[in-house]
């Protein structure tokens, strides 16, 4: 964000419902990928209110390349650019969850970061105050527990698409590591050929799912992000 700010770009975030400062939700399985894409919906209308800003660009992490996507597909109308960054352009394998609410721990919002042969973290690759303010922002933000409907979406077998790549007319950025275990590469590799003109792939080699904060490659994946913004 800071980084962005600092180019002239406004930003702006989002929590879909039952995440972070949204309203809570009694059904976690409720804000599921399709709803979460008409939150995105709502909030994009609102800041194209607020700013007076027609076109505006959209970036989706993780499970946020799902939810953008299906918003974009759906309501193009003011999208300039999407970004997708680390995709989940299909199903990260088949598990059944059967709570409505994921109970979060330290270990599970940590489980991103590369770690060594022998289990431990690789401080060469993510600093430990940056792992520790990670987590500690995951337990600030969504506390004890958050809703379960998108991990349900996507704890479906590989062969499964979650994301119409065919269906987005806004040029798009699909950028990721090379060393992300939940990519299916296969369609990361091929993306291009079902993307309109102007977008582009960028793998950043050594990268992991939090290539954004790991310390010998944030730099580059900023640069490749505002570089592809403003051209």
């Amino acid at each position: 964000m800071r980084r962005l700010a600092r180019e002239g770009y406004g930003v702006w975030r989002l929590d879909i419902a039952g995440y972070g400062g949204s309203e809570a939700v009694s059904d976690g399985f409720l804000p599921d990928s399709d709803y979460a894409a008409e939150d995105i919906n709502a909030a994009v209308e609102k800041i194209v209110s607020e700013t007076g800003q027609d076109k505006i660009d959209i970036l989706g992490w993780s499970w946020g390349t799902v939810t953008v996507s299906r918003f974009a597909a759906a309501h193009g109308d003011h999208i300039r650019k999407i970004v997708l960054y680390a995709p989940i352009l299909s199903g990260i394998g088949a598990y059944e969850v059967t709570e409505a609410f994921h109970h979060n721990t330290w270990e599970n919002a940590a489980g991103d970061f590369q770690k060594k042969e022998d289990g431990t973290f690789d401080y060469d690759i993510a600093e430990p105050v940056i792992i520790e303010m990670f987590c500690s922002s995951c337990w600030h933000y969504d506390g004890g527990q958050s809703p379960n409907g998108g991990r349900r979406d996507i704890c479906v077998p590989g062969t499964v698409k979650l994301i119409d790549l065919t269906k987005l007319t806004a040029p798009t950025l699909v950028i990721c590591g090379d060393k992300d275990p939940y990519l299916n590469y296969d369609l990361v590799d091929g993306a291009l050929s079902s993307l309109p003109e102007g977008s582009a792939l960028e793998k950043i080699e050594g990268g992991s799912h939090v290539v954004y904060i790991e310390k010998p490659y944030y730099q580059d994946f900023q640069n490749r992000l505002v570089n592809y913004l403003k051209k």
